[in-house]
């Protein structure tokens, strides 16, 4: 039995599966917005939230985020209740005025990023460093105390 193809023009066109043109609509569905306006997935969620690099060294975890072009005023770090919350808000707004127009472009950015610390930590001397980029944050931890042994007698 011969395949299902649909014929884009005329004799001599290339054959197509009637399925090319079903996945196609799906895959167009994904790539926009309910309004049909273009929304590339991976775009999106990459400019959302800065990468973040986490190291577990013998004395301190690093905590280290990629945050390029940004400046160390705009980034709030927060501990509350063993909970470590990164966060930024940024606005731009720029101003153009020429002969008879006036143009202005406005720019709003804002992340955050939450981390449950261990138990182990040294919350009270937490450091936050931001160069080239990147903001580093090193967290001591605590030196581990053997807990006592005890065998308990049983009545």
């Amino acid at each position: 039995m011969a395949n299902l193809m649909k014929r884009e023009g005329g004799v001599g066109t290339p054959a197509r599966s009637i399925f090319s043109d079903f996945f196609s609509d799906v895959d167009r569905i994904f790539d926009n917005d309910m309004f049909l306006m273009p929304m590339p997935w991976k775009r999106m969620d990459a400019g959302s939230v800065p990468a973040v690099n986490i190291k577990d060294n013998e004395k301190d975890y690093l905590i280290e985020v990629a945050a390029p072009g940004m400046k160390k005023e705009d980034f709030n770090v927060d501990m509350d209740e063993g909970t470590l919350t990164i966060s930024s808000q940024k606005q731009e707004e720029k101003t153009e005025e020429k002969d008879n127009f006036k143009r202005r472009e406005y720019n709003y950015s804002s992340f955050s990023r939450s981390f449950a610390l261990p138990d182990n930590v040294k919350t009270e001397e937490i450091k936050a460093q931001y160069t080239d980029g990147v903001l580093r944050l090193t967290v001591p931890k605590r030196e581990q105390q053997e807990r006592p042994k005890k065998r308990i007698k049983i009545d």
